[in-house]
């Protein structure tokens, strides 16, 4: 098995989030079904001793390496991982920040494909979640339903019939369904109506993120929107509502980006994709951030036609190998800032193919 973040003989592995495959990848980068689940007997996460939460990581392990689980899980102690190797995983989105910070024990276990995530102890005993490459918000539903139809039979869940799937924090519970869609809204963002789409989404009590989620920022105009109520709904009425919504939203993208190649605004557009490319092409110094913008507008023109010289594969390796932790663990080295930024500006031309 290739570890998260290695090269697999063809090139930089990136996990199923960016896949570039899938209905509506010109918009749609990835859809995600996570799942809120506790197991009775155990009290939840926060109030947890050391004693406690080992028992729990062990108690769930056991039950989930074994066979006859609809995909095999490969997990690991987050305990004895690396600061590095933490933030690896945290960019692969195959765990949260908040897992990653904790001190408790805690696991996560993954599919080879990194489709299939089990965090372990995070703010509930389980975190399912599944990944879909594109918009795929049913079939990425019916996989995370068969795995949970496999926990159920395995561990005593916490469940009310009045309440649903019992969760540490009340906002999860009931179904404990989080369906989210990480869009590309480069068009929104340039035409500023980003707010605008916000307002709209929080009116059908939708949830506009950044791109780690809760709390994160959106950088590189990729914004993940998902349904905020999980009482009160079945799966398949928060399934459809929110693929609803994110076609709607997926067509005022598209719209705005005609808006944008037409007229006097397609210069100014030229003008930002075209400044785009000359500064990952010159650069030798490229922060973080700069790098997710640059990548946004050449993502942009890839997908309409104004640049013809990248595949959306070589943006995704790129934009992945540009964070912090995939940088470094690809130079195989810790670095500072300053020398993230210095590799950063190098690894993006490599990657794109635009080396001197």
């Amino acid at each position: 098995m290739t570890r998260p973040g290695e090269e697999d003989g063809q090139g930089f592995v990136v996990g199923e989030w960016l896949q570039t495959r899938g209905a509506d990848s010109d918009v749609a980068v990835c859809t995600r079904v996570r799942l809120a689940r506790n197991v009775r007997g155990y009290r939840f996460p926060g109030a947890q001793d050391e004693a406690e939460a080992r028992d729990l990581v062990q108690h769930v392990r056991e039950r989930i390496e074994v066979s006859g689980m609809p995909e095999p899980l490969m997990a690991a102690e987050l305990a004895s991982v690396s600061e590095l190797e933490l933030q690896l995983l945290v960019e692969r989105h195959l765990i949260s920040r908040e897992l990653a910070a904790s001190k408790r024990p805690r696991s996560v276990a993954v599919n080879t494909a990194e489709s299939v995530a089990l965090m372990i102890n995070e703010e509930d005993h389980l975190r399912l979640q599944v990944f879909a490459s594109g918009f795929q918000a049913k079939a990425a539903w019916l996989r995370a339903e068969a795995l949970d139809d496999a926990l159920v039979q395995r561990l005593p869940l916490a469940f009310h019939e009045s309440f649903g799937f019992l969760t540490s924090c009340p906002t999860n519970a009931g179904t404990g369904l989080r369906l989210s869609v990480m869009l590309h809204l480069p068009a929104l963002v340039w035409s500023d109506q980003v707010e605008k789409l916000t307002n709209v989404a929080q009116k059908i009590h939708l949830a506009v993120r950044g791109l780690y989620g809760e709390g994160s920022r959106a950088i590189g105009d990729f914004y993940q929107v998902s349904n905020q109520v999980t009482l009160g709904r079945t799966e398949d009425e928060i399934v459809e509502e929110v693929s609803l919504a994110v076609a709607k939203f997926m067509a005022w993208e598209r719209e705005l980006r005609k808006t944008l190649l037409d007229g006097a605004a397609r210069v100014r557009t030229l003008d930002r994709v075209h400044r785009a490319l000359g500064v990952v092409e010159r650069a030798k110094i490229l922060s973080s951030d700069e790098a997710m913008t640059c990548m946004s507008a050449l993502r942009f023109g890839c997908h309409t036609g104004l640049l013809d010289q990248f595949q959306p594969m070589h943006l995704n390796r790129a934009l992945l190998v540009s964070q912090p932790a995939h940088l470094q663990r690809y130079r195989g080295t810790e670095l500072d800032p300053t020398e993230r930024d210095e590799v950063r500006a190098s690894l993006v031309r490599q990657f794109l193919h635009l080396e001197r």
